[in-house]
Parts: C-alpha cells; structure tokens; sequence
C-alpha cells in the first residue's frame, strides 16, 4: 500500500521531537511498526547474528498459539451445545441466541461448535485487548516508550486460562492488575518479573473464587454443572481404576473436557511447541526441565504409601495431558522475560515449576490445578538461579587463573 506509507512519512515530521505532536509519538510509532516496520536505524557498524527482532519473536509466538486458540473457540462451543442437548433447553435469549439459531447447536457440527465458541471467547478477547491497550498507552505516553507487541501475546494468552462464563467486567479488572501491578510499576517491556497474563488470572482466582472455580463456570450454560476433570479425580478413592474416569487418556490429549477455554488441549500445546522450539524462540531446557520434573514427581507420589486421594496413584502421562500443565509448559513458564536466562537456571527453573505443579495439585485436593502457583514461584526464584549460577562461574574462573 504505498498511499499509506507515503501518508505515514508525510506525517512523521509533525510527531518527531520538537515537532507539534511529538508526545504522540508513541501512537504514531505503533501503528507505523505494527503496519510497516520499526523507523530506527543503526547508523553505525551493527552486531547482527540473523534477522529475527522482538516483532518477529512476538508474532511466532502468536502463530503458535493459533492452534489453542481454535481449540478454545471449538471446545467452548462443543461443551455448550452438548449441555444443550443433554438438558434439552431452548436457546439463550439475546444476540447469542439469535446467532445459534442460525448456525444450529448441533455438538457434531463444528461449524457450530465454532460459532458457539467465538460467541463466549471474542467479547472476553476484545475486552482484554481494549483495556490492556488503554493502560499500555497511557503509561506509554507519560514515560515516552514505544509500543511494544509484547501486549499482543499478553492480551491472547490471558483470555485462554479463562472460564467462558467470566463476567466481562472481572476480565476488565483482571488484564488492569496484570498490567499495571505486574509490568508497568517495574518499569514496562523487558522489566516484569512475572507473567503479566499470569499474574492477571491469580488475582481473579484470589479475589473471585466462585467465578473461577466450581462445577458451574466451566460450561456456559445456565443451570449445567460439569466438573473439571482434575477435580473429579481428586475426589475418588485412592487405587480406583482408570476406567471409572468419565473421558480417556486421548480425550483429554484432545482436549475434549471441560476447562478453561484454551489450555486444555495437550495436542494443540504440542502443535506450538514444535513451532517454538523449531525457531530457537522457546528454550528446550525449560520445557524439558518441567517435563522431567512433573513426571518424576508424579512418580514418587504414586509410590508413597497410604494415598490421600486418586491424583496420588494417577499416572505421570495422565498428569502431562490434565489441566494447564501443558499450556503452562509451552507459553508461560518459557516466557523470555520472567524465565532463568542461563542454561543451568533454565534446568533448574522448570524441574522446580514441574516438581511444584504436580506437588499442588496432588497434595491439596481442595486446588487440584497447581501449574499458575508453580510458575509464578518459579518467576520469583528466576533471579536467583541466575545470581548463583554466574557466581559459581566466577569462582571456578577465578580459582582456574588465580
């Protein structure tokens, strides 16, 4: 579109600095870089190692995330339309029910499994998206910063931990806390020492229990109930058998449960996983750690005497596909900037979150999901992985040419 890029260096004068709009310029600079690309340049000798920027990173982390969030439109519309059927319930009043209407609430269609699913996952997307852009460019424009397309990976990964019957204020609140409390107040991009997306969910967790917990809020429709199946297995009798679970183990690789509307689809994770790990935008070591992790622990647990309850005596492969141990795994705890940044930390960090995750959500019926609690601890001890690692590396160099 040259009309547009000729607009844009006509108008770029007016927001450079001394210019009449130069305290906009950070508005002006995200939608240039978001249409075009950046306008800095290195004017002398760069150290480039390849071609890959912090624009590029972010959108290959949007690319991998495609997957769950089709799974999110498609399981949300899926559970809803087969409570539909098993109540045998007239349609929702208002402009979903008219929009069902059109497509049908058949749960073999995906057409309409699609269409159901966007009807609960897109007003709680836009809303994160509006908002967090709101707070994002306010504090933007009062430090003078850049845009930066973090927010577009915040904004996408917040709304699949979410439950599809979140009022849309609370989501509001949520990405508000994450935003400010989490990122801006240390200083904005490349300065959050914790997930902001993370961190956003654990306050509505904290301060909204009955909106994000219970049989209720998992499926959206009025008067269903369907636990998780994480709770239902916290709830059986130690050494009862698999068979008596209400799905298989590929059912809930699938991620054909109820849930939160984007983590509970283990193949989906896979999918981005190998897209992240292909490009060097993910570490290895993390996501290895963290599987290592989970999977011993789940081992040592299903060998302790005198179980408390069925999550003890569940396998580790059923361990890796239940809950958000998976989306956990490949999108928050490998975040670049709240992770271990040395290859030692980085196995220490995920075996810790693994091992923490697992612990939680066994040990403690009453919060059988322990993957959001492992990885902000495993934030919070990054740093100190780190510190230890590279002072052992200075001790052992000052002891080799001392």
């Amino acid at each position: 579109m040259p009309f547009l890029r000729n607009f844009f260096d006509a108008i770029a004068p007016r927001f450079a600095k001394g210019g009449p709009l130069h305290r906009w310029y950070p508005l002006f600079e995200a939608a240039d870089s978001f249409l075009f690309h950046s306008r800095r340049t290195t004017r002398t000798a760069p150290h480039v190692r390849d071609g890959v920027d912090y624009k590029r990173i972010m959108i290959t982390v949007i690319i991998a995330l495609i997957p769950c969030v089709i799974m999110a439109l498609w399981n949300t519309g899926y559970q809803a339309n087969l409570a539909l059927q098993q109540l045998g319930v007239a349609l929702p009043p208002g402009w979903r029910g008219a929009v069902m209407a059109l497509v049908g609430c058949d749960p073999a269609s995906h057409l309409a499994n699609l269409v159901h699913g966007a009807l609960y996952f897109l007003p709680i997307y836009l809303v994160t998206v509006v908002v967090g852009s709101i707070w994002e460019g306010l504090f933007n424009l009062l430090r003078g910063h850049e845009f930066s397309e973090a927010f577009l990976v915040t904004s996408l990964l917040f709304p699949l931990t979410l439950p599809a019957t979140i009022p849309l204020w609370q989501v509001a609140l949520g990405i508000s806390f994450g935003v400010i409390f989490a990122k801006e107040v240390f200083g904005g991009v490349g300065r959050n020492f914790m997930n902001p997306a993370l961190v956003a969910r654990a306050f509505l967790y904290f301060a909204y229990p009955i909106q994000m917990t219970g049989d209720t809020v998992w499926v959206p429709v009025d008067g269903y109930t369907s636990a998780t199946l994480l709770a239902e297995i916290a709830d059986l009798d130690p050494g009862v058998g698999l068979a008596e679970l209400p799905y298989t183990w590929t059912q809930a690789f699938v991620g054909s449960l109820p849930g939160s509307m984007g983590d509970t689809s283990a193949l989906a994770c896979l999918l981005g996983a190998g897209l992240l790990l292909i490009t060097g935008i993910a570490s290895w070591r993390i996501m290895g750690a963290m599987l290592l992790g989970g999977v011993l622990t789940a081992v040592i647990l299903a060998h302790l005497p005198d179980p408390v309850n069925g999550l003890y005596t569940l396998p580790a492969h059923w361990h890796l596909v239940l809950g958000s141990f998976a989306f956990g795994m490949v999108f928050m705890a490998t975040d670049p900037v709240s992770a271990a940044q040395t290859p030692t930390g980085q196995w220490l960090y995920g075996g810790l979150i693994g091992f923490l995750a697992i612990l939680i959500r066994t040990v403690n019926p009453a919060f059988p999901e322990g993957v959001m609690l492992a990885i902000l601890l495993g934030n919070v001890c990054a740093p100190l992985f780190d510190y230890f690692v590279v002072q052992a590396n200075i001790k052992r160099r000052r002891l080799r040419h001392g």
